[in-house]
């Protein structure tokens, strides 16, 4: 019997690679002689580097870049071989680098990532998958471009500082600077959401509150990240500020398509593609899948989801382990999840639950795998 393990990370517990090796773990110890392949998941956002290199034995690389409030901070990359690389902006300019309480994403800044966009050229990369997620800025990914040389200035000629707010003393934009290796560069992004750059469904107003932003500080960077839209169509002769996904990471997506022209595909259907998912899946007997939590939400891009249509594509049944399930999980049946199982043994705290979650994937596992075996047999 083959079967292919193919999970997400579980947020603040395990990474990717450490939830499939669990999970593999308990199906061997119940079927010692099944196949059974590893492809660890991730959606484009924290985790992507890792469950990339994990399937494809790619190299992680790291370098000290600048984190979203202006301090060093190690951020790591992946090399895939071959002139492609793998960056996560989550690794140079992501939330977590902040602490609550100095969260404000009026100040904030991409400029890191453009940093580990750097590192990958001059690693000689002419291929890049950017994963956007977890970011902690909202500064529509003018650091991220300032990194990489073009001039953002106000209306004296001045460089404009970091952070979303400076954007609304936006006057001109110069091209002049930027990196040309960037021209010879294909450029994908990896996101899970459409949200445009401004308005109500904008990248202030659906993701700064969860990165610090006042009421009134979603206005300022709603129309400081207007003025940027204003000015690069100006700049460019086209407004990007409209498209789908370009709202994503604090409107980094902005940045990548309008002066990378990135391509957008939908997280976990470009790392299932380099990870060589549908290759895996082909002549599997079943497919095991989960992330941290299942619910409703989780139709919307997200990993189990999109393992689950490779998975029916295929013509191999799908399985899914969750720490919880939470409102509305049992709609994932109707895209192809057969059935989901939660983690928790009982009624335990989350640190318990973040702290045993290996133990417990294990122990699910092989109870699933015990129960298959018994399904085998009464055919």
């Amino acid at each position: 019997m083959k079967v292919v393990i193919a999970p997400d990370s579980f947020k603040e517990s395990l990474s990717a690679p450490e939830v499939a090796a669990a999970i593999a773990r308990g199906w061997s110890r119940a079927r010692p002689t099944d196949e059974i392949l590893l492809r660890p998941m991730a959606d484009g956002g924290e985790g992507t580097v890792d469950a990339v290199l994990a399937a494809t034995s790619g190299e992680r690389r790291e370098c000290r870049v600048r984190g979203p409030l202006g301090e060093p901070v190690l951020a790591h990359w992946g090399w895939l071989g071959e002139g492609a690389a793998v960056i996560e902006m989550a690794a140079a300019s992501g939330l977590h680098w902040v602490p609550v309480a100095q969260r404000d994403a009026t100040r904030t800044t991409s400029y890191g990532t453009g940093e580990l966009i750097r590192a990958a050229l001059d690693g000689g990369a002419r291929k890049l998958i950017l994963g956007l997620g977890g970011s902690a800025t909202n500064d529509g990914g003018m650091g991220l471009l300032q990194a990489l040389g073009v001039r953002f200035l106000d209306a004296q000629g001045a460089p404009l500082g970091d952070g979303g707010a400076e954007l609304a003393r936006l006057q001109r934009i110069e091209l002049d600077g930027l990196d040309p290796r960037l021209a010879e560069t294909e450029v994908e992004v990896a996101a899970d959401v459409d949200n445009p750059l401004c308005g109500a469904r904008g990248a202030s107003a659906v993701f700064g509150p969860q990165k610090g932003a006042s009421p009134a500080q979603v206005e300022q960077l709603d129309q400081a990240l207007q003025r940027l839209a204003a000015v690069a169509a100006q700049t460019l002769g086209e407004d990007h500020s409209r498209f789908p996904g370009v709202g994503a990471a604090g409107g980094l997506g902005f940045a990548a398509r309008a002066f990378l022209r990135a391509r957008f595909r939908p997280g976990i259907e470009l790392v299932a593609e380099v990870s060589g998912l549908a290759e895996a899946l082909s002549g599997a007997d079943l497919a095991i899948t989960g992330e941290g939590r299942l619910d409703a939400q989780s139709l919307h891009g997200k990993t189990p989801v999109g393992v689950a249509r490779a998975a029916a594509a295929a013509g191999v049944p799908v399985i899914a382990l969750a720490g919880s399930l939470g409102e509305g999980y049992a709609r994932l049946h109707e895209v192809g999840i057969a059935a989901a199982f939660s983690l928790a043994p009982g009624p335990i705290s989350l640190a318990e639950a973040l702290a045993g979650a290996a133990g417990e994937l294990q122990a699910r596992a092989e109870e699933l795998a015990r129960l298959w075996s018994l399904a085998q047999s009464a055919r």
